[in-house]
């Protein structure tokens, strides 16, 4: 009985094993054909710089971003994310209503709670760029 499962287990498995070999084996391939067959290319300082879209590689590679902007990106996915929950509601919003009134008012609570956020948020001038 062992021996049958293994011998199944392995006619299950060699398609797999098989796909996994020939894709290690062309990347292989691949990468040894392009060392073997590939031009080396003559380097110098110009050709070593980093292309930036045209610009010369000046300054610091990553700006200073203002706290504003990650708090408004954080703010935004918040009530994105809210809003996302409230489409399947609004889906099946007739269904729901007819069978019972407490879906109604758990979206209300849902909403008022998402709008005091909101309100507390512009009280603490989370959404205004200039301070």
């Amino acid at each position: 009985m062992w021996a049958f499962l293994q011998t199944t287990m392995l006619n299950d498995y060699l398609p797999i094993f098989l796909q996994i070999i020939i894709a290690i084996g062309f990347a292989v391939v691949a990468l040894v054909l392009s060392v073997l067959l590939g031009q080396r290319a003559k380097r110098n300082q110009i050709k070593d710089t980093a292309y930036e879209c045209g610009m010369l590689p000046i300054g610091d590679g990553a700006p200073r971003f203002s706290v504003k902007f990650y708090l408004v990106a954080m703010l935004f996915v918040l009530f994105d994310i809210e809003v996302v929950f409230m489409y399947p509601w609004a889906v099946q919003f007739q269904e729901l209503v007819m069978n019972d009134g407490t879906a109604l008012w758990s979206m209300l609570i849902f909403a008022l709670v998402l709008v005091v956020a909101y309100l507390y948020a512009l009280k603490k001038g989370a959404l205004t760029w200039k301070n």
